[in-house]
């Protein structure tokens, strides 16, 4: 930080300007002028919250594809089909057992079990050829739909949450004062989304301590760089990679349960994600986990606040922030360093 600060201390500026206008954006009273016009706080903070929280699920999706992607430079354009798969397989077992925790064990196994079986059969035949794992990945995935289509048909599926996640929660964020009594009015946010990004934020957390702290995150990023030298020390690299390839996808798993919960699952949601997966690894940096929870906290953001203020122009946000990055840091916001 201090040396970010003394290289750009015009930007340093405006970023704690920009920090300190947000955190009194979120707890100070609005006056009435501003509420007339830009709209009330609680439009605001819902925005924000919402934001945040679809940023979490972005990083879920993203995490398991810059894993796969950015560090194994495997290119899985199937990786939103095993999104939706797991959106599935979560409905069919919360479903048949009512234990919505379960869904989550059991999208995990199925979603990484497939994950093998790409990584065995598909990736390995191909290592070092993008654009057949490319070409391939396309193909796959557009047979997973189809299949999925065959069987659960083209509705709309809504994972249940246990009635102890159902309801909101008062939060300590005022959103306006009372008329009649002067007091304030708290912000009210579904308890099951707080869950979620507390969850998301617990998974990035562990993954970046054992991708930079543990022997096995050592053992991937030596791979990635000289794979013929590290197989030479008797690692078994290609076991390795298996492993790290079915984390990835049960990720994506996990994160169709969660998509699944306070969204739906549907037939269409796996594009929607694999691009929204690509620009948030592009966004914040190939292969960084921090990237990822970077980039997809501004994707979500710019969604939300977009559809909110500027619906006709919130499909662009997010392809805007893709092309300024793109323009002036095309390594990244977080670049890996090797």
């Amino acid at each position: 930080m201090r040396t970010f600060a003394a290289r750009h201390p015009i930007w340093s500026a405006i970023i704690v300007l920009a920090a300190a206008v947000l955190i009194w954006a979120i707890f100070a009273p609005w006056p009435e002028g501003l509420e007339d016009a830009i709209g009330r706080k609680k439009i605001f903070l819902n925005a924000l919250f919402n934001g945040i929280t679809l940023g979490a699920l972005y990083f879920l999706v993203a995490s398991g594809f810059t894993l796969i992607f950015g560090l194994m430079k495997n290119v899985n354009l199937a990786h939103g089909s095993l999104y939706m798969l797991g959106g599935y397989i979560g409905y069919e077992t919360a479903n048949a057992t009512g234990w919505w925790l379960l869904s989550f064990v059991a999208a995990f196994v199925v979603v990484a079990a497939v994950g093998v079986a790409l990584q065995v059969f598909v990736f390995r035949r191909m290592e070092g050829d993008d654009l057949k794992q490319t070409l391939v990945t396309i193909g796959i995935s557009i047979v997973i739909a189809d299949l999925m289509m065959w069987i659960w048909g083209g509705d709309f599926y809504q994972i249940l949450a246990p009635a102890w996640l159902s309801g909101p929660i008062d939060l300590p964020l005022i959103t306006g004062v009372s008329r009649r009594t002067g007091e304030y009015i708290y912000l009210t946010y579904p308890v099951v989304r707080l869950v979620i990004l507390l969850a998301a934020i617990a998974i990035g957390i562990g993954m970046w301590l054992a991708l930079t702290r543990t022997r096995i995150g050592m053992l991937v990023r030596a791979g990635v760089d000289d794979r013929d030298m590290l197989s030479a020390t008797g690692v078994r690299i290609q076991r390795v990679f298996v492993l790290v390839f079915a984390f990835g996808a049960g990720l994506a798993g996990i994160a169709g349960v969660i998509g699944g919960t306070f969204q739906s699952v549907a037939p269409g949601e796996d594009i929607r994600f694999l691009l929204a997966s690509l620009v948030v690894v592009i966004v914040g940096g190939m292969g960084s986990i921090p990237g990822a929870a970077l980039g997809a906290l501004l994707i979500g953001l710019a969604e939300q606040f977009g559809s909110v203020y500027a619906p006709t122009y919130a499909v662009v946000l997010t392809f805007l922030i893709m092309v300024l990055v793109l323009a002036f840091r095309p390594q990244g916001l977080v670049a890996v360093r090797r």
